[in-house]
């Protein structure tokens, strides 16, 4: 059969949901291969096995994040009774130790390949036909090899902004910041998503001069409240935010400095600035282009090119399947694509006939104020049941961390979106403060489950925490009382 490699389950893409479906799949006994290859960004950097998360995404982000919040922690310390010298942060220190922990989980992906036997091969794949793959490596050598099943795990990469002079050229992304081995110094940040908020907030609490650009609304896909509030907390601890304004031409000065040109869009007026590095955080692209899925006879949306599924995860080739960030209308989070990836290879081997469910996923914005939610944004809620239908309990409180330093709070803020009728089913819950993605983890099991705002406020608290100030909502936005926490 012209010297190809013959498999039970080729996967295409060595990110998080590929590797969970590989694994998974080889551990129910099939003859498993992956097929991984990291394109280098525009500016060189390449990485490791592993995808996205744990080179360019939540592994570096949370570690960059936590290194930020350290440096709030030492400004309270004083406050604490701890003689502590505020000290510069030293980039290069924390870039190395991160990387190095990137490599070892590089590493450690690879073992766990190899000890489950299933066949890596780091290659750049593209469909011959339904049932064939041609995989390229670095050096130009084909190989091929079929499957009666293939799953495409290719993931995204982020966009860049061609229409921009110099964006390509000077620009950087989410693809290069962590894997920088300076500091990147006074950054643009541009974009409104998740990443660029992230991003510029970890910057800030690092100590750099950094500045968000944000042409409409941030963060368009969570509720809109928390988003007001999450941007608010961000301009009042040291961003600098411009609302309404998109960036026209970015130029480099003599002095290697580059100088951004943008123009507000109320009132057309231009105004420029210059920064040490300009970071693009407007969206992501699947990773389809090079695939020749129209080859294979799989069918991709023409307008975000993502690859269309159903329920089972099949593409319009019926042993063709996708997953995680390529996939259409799929939540992009490492989670969903690791546990859609181990069913498909359950139902695969006929072990579960479960589909994923991607209702009520949590999920958390790494902001310095932390913004962690599950189900659905009061807007959602309202369009979905009518306004009349739904009571929204909220509360501004004050975690007890920040009484001694006299740390603002005014943005802590918890919120849950329920209906109004009895028992008052848990539609949502909105949580901003600190270690939100801790807290929302554990509320998200009861609402998962079903739970209603009466079994809510019969769950006993933990004191003291912030996570029980969700057990003791009591006002609704309805009421019009002030949500205020008082008290111990």
């Amino acid at each position: 059969m012209d010297g190809r490699q013959c498999y039970d389950l080729l996967v295409i893409g060595g990110g998080s949901g590929g590797l969970a479906c590989a694994k998974e799949a080889a551990q129910l006994g099939k003859k498993v291969a992956v097929l991984d290859y990291v394109e280098p960004s525009p500016r060189g950097t390449r990485w490791g096995l592993g995808g996205t998360c744990v080179n360019v995404g939540c592994i570096p982000k949370k570690l960059m994040h936590q290194a930020a919040l350290l440096g709030g922690m030492i400004r309270d310390a004083p406050h604490y009774g701890w003689r502590v010298a505020q000290a510069p942060h030293d980039w290069a220190t924390m870039a190395d130790a991160v990387q190095n922990h990137v490599k070892s989980l590089n590493w450690g992906h690879r073992v766990q390949l190899q000890d489950r036997k299933v066949k890596y091969l780091n290659v750049k794949a593209s469909f011959v036909d339904a049932h064939t793959v041609c995989g390229v490596s670095k050096g130009g050598e084909e190989t091929l090899l079929s499957a009666e099943h293939i799953v495409i795990a290719t993931g995204g990469r982020p966009r860049y902004p061609t229409h921009i002079e110099g964006a390509l050229e000077y620009g950087i992304t989410s693809d290069d910041l962590f894997w920088l081995k300076e500091s990147p110094g006074k950054t643009l940040v541009v974009g409104a998503s998740y990443v660029a908020l992230e991003c510029a907030g970890f910057l800030t609490g690092l100590g750099l001069d950094t500045t968000v650009m944000i042409r409409s609304v941030p963060l368009r896909a969570f509720d809109q409240q928390m988003a007001s509030l999450v941007t608010e907390h961000m301009a009042g601890h040291g961003t600098r935010v411009l609302r309404g304004c998109a960036p026209e031409r970015v130029e480099k000065l003599p002095g290697q400095q580059l100088r951004v040109t943008w123009v507000d869009l109320a009132s057309d007026r231009k105004d420029a600035g210059t920064f040490d590095t300009v970071l693009w955080a407007i969206g992501r692209v699947p990773e389809t282009a090079s695939l020749n899925l129209e080859k294979a006879g799989v069918r991709t949306n023409p307008v975000t090119g993502k690859i269309l599924v159903d329920a089972q995860e099949a593409t319009s080739i019926r042993h063709i399947y996708a997953i995680g960030d390529v996939a259409e209308g799929r939540p992009e989070l490492t989670p969903t694509a690791i546990m859609a990836g181990r069913l498909l290879a359950q139902r695969l081997s006929g072990r579960t006939s479960d589909l994923m469910d991607y209702s009520s996923v949590p999920t958390t914005v790494f902001t310095p104020l932390e913004y962690g939610c599950v189900g659905l944004s009061e807007e959602a809620a309202v369009a979905r049941h009518g306004e009349e239908h739904v009571e929204v309990y909220h509360a501004f409180y004050k975690p007890l961390e920040f009484t001694v330093p006299q740390r603002d709070a005014s943005q802590c803020y918890i919120k849950m979106v329920c209906l109004r009728e009895p028992p008052q089913l848990v539609l949502g819950l909105h949580f901003l403060g600190p270690n939100a993605g801790e807290v929302t983890q554990g509320f998200a099991l009861g609402i998962k489950c079903g739970a209603s705002f009466q079994q809510v406020i019969r769950t006993v608290g933990i004191h003291p925490t912030c996570a029980e100030e969700v057990a003791k909502l009591r006002i609704s936005k309805r009421s019009g009382l002030d949500p205020t926490v008082t008290g111990c």
